[in-house]
C-alpha cells in the first residue's frame, strides 16, 4: 500500500507543513502564493466578479478528467460567464484520514494543469484531514476573483429574435459519471466535456462579440438553463430538438434510465444568448478552438410563451422543456 493521509497531516504542525510545502506548494507555487500567511495580498483593477463552489464527485476520477480538474474549470467558468478573465482562486481541501497520497498528488497536478489553460492561480488555501468515513475521501472548496471585462451579461438581457447557441454536445458529463459510477459498457468514448472555458469566450469579446447571456450548463443541463433565463427575462424560448447534439453513448443511456438527456449536467459546454445578426459569427470563432468544435445554434427568444421553453420535434410537434424536478444524479460535482 502506498502512503495515506494521517490526521496528523492536518493538525498544524510538522506534517502538515510537510504535506502544504511537498505538495500544495511544489505545484501551486507562483510569487503570490509564496508569499502568503494569514491572507493573500492581490492586485485588481477594476470591477471584479467573485465565485466560490464545493465539489463532491464521485467516482473521483473518471474519463475525461477528475475532482481536481472539475474545481479549476467549475469555478473559471462561473467567472467567465459573468464577463470575467479568471485571475486569482483559493483552494480547500477536506481529505479524509487514510486517502492515498499518490490520489491526492494526482488531483493536485491535474488542477495545476487546469489552471494554465486560463492563466490563474491559486493563492490561497486550507487543508482539514478528518477522520476516516467522515468525508468520503475528498471534497474540494474553490473561490474564484476575476477581472470584469466584458459587463452586463446577464439572464435578463433576454429579447425577442435574439439567438441561442450551444457550443457542445450536451450531458456528457453527466453520463459519464453515471456510467462510471454503474461500471456500465455502452461502446464508444463516453467522456465528460469538463473544461475551462476562457479561451474560447474572450476570443469572442476580442472579436467585437459581446454575448447577453452566458451559462455554463451544470447541474440541470440545459434545460435548467433555457428555464432560467426564459424566467428572468420572461420572454419564451423556443429550442429545435435536431439542432440540439446528442452522442450515441448519451442517448443510449438515457434510454435504459429514463432520463431527459436536456437535463443531464455539463462541465465544459456553455449556453449563449447573442443578437440574431452575431450568431454565425460567433459560431464560427466558437468552432476554431477544440472544446467547441460542434457549436450550433439551438433556436431563438420568442414572445410567445412567455417564461416557458418549447422543444419542437423534427417531426412538427412540439412540448414544453420543462425544469429537471428532483435528483437524477448526486454529486456529479
Amino acid at each position: 500500500m502506498g502512503r495515506k493521509i494521517l490526521l496528523s497531516h492536518g493538525g498544524g504542525g510538522e506534517e502538515m507543513q510537510s504535506l502544504i510545502n511537498g505538495l500544495f506548494f511544489k505545484h501551486f507555487g507562483n510569487e503570490i502564493l509564496d508569499k502568503m500567511e494569514d491572507s493573500a495580498t492581490l492586485q485588481v483593477k477594476g470591477k471584479i466578479a467573485f465565485t466560490t463552489d464545493s465539489f463532491t464527485v464521485t467516482p473521483l476520477f473518471f474519463n475525461g478528467g477528475d475532482i481536481g480538474k472539475i474545481a479549476i474549470a467549475g469555478t473559471v467558468n462561473d467567472l467567465v460567464s459573468s464577463g470575467a478573465k479568471p485571475l486569482y482562486l483559493s483552494c480547500g481541501f477536506i481529505i479524509e484520514e487514510g486517502f492515498l497520497y499518490e490520489d491526492l498528488e494526482r488531483i493536485v497536478i491535474s488542477m495545476k494543469n487546469e489552471l494554465e489553460k486560463s492563466g490563474a492561480k491559486i493563492v490561497a488555501g486550507d487543508t482539514k484531514v478528518v477522520p476516516k468515513g467522515k468525508a468520503d475521501g475528498i471534497f474540494i472548496n474553490t473561490s474564484g476573483i476575476g477581472e470584469i471585462i466584458c459587463g452586463d451579461i446577464s439572464s435578463h438581457n433576454l429579447e425577442e429574435s435574439d439567438m441561442l447557441i450551444v457550443s457542445n454536445e450536451v450531458g456528457n458529463h453527466g453520463a459519464c459519471i453515471l456510467a462510471s459510477r454503474e461500471e456500465l459498457k455502452l461502446g464508444g468514448e463516453l467522456k465528460s466535456d469538463c473544461a475551462s472555458l476562457f479561451f474560447p469566450v474572450n476570443a469572442l469579446f476580442e472579436n467585437g462579440i459581446k454575448p447577453k447571456a452566458i451559462r455554463d450548463a451544470t447541474r440541470g443541463g440545459i434545460s435548467a438553463v433555457l428555464n432560467e433565463w426564459a424566467l428572468a427575462s420572461n420572454v419564451g424560448i423556443e429550442v429545435n430538438e435536431s439542432d440540439i447534439l446528442i452522442s450515441n453513448e448519451v442517448k443510449g443511456l438515457c434510454e435504459i434510465f429514463g432520463f431527459e438527456p436536456y437535463e443531464l449536467a455539463n462541465e465544459g459546454t456553455m449556453v449563449l444568448c447573442v443578437k440574431k445578426e452575431d450568431a454565425h459569427k460567433t459560431i464560427k470563432i466558437l468552432r476554431e478552438f477544440d472544446e467547441c468544435k460542434k457549436a450550433g445554434i439551438i433556436g431563438t427568444v420568442s414572445s410567445f410563451y412567455n417564461q416557458h421553453v418549447i422543444l419542437k420535434s423534427p417531426w412538427g410537434t412540439s412540448r414544453f422543456l420543462e425544469s429537471p424536478k428532483g435528483e437524477l444524479l448526486p454529486r456529479i460535482c
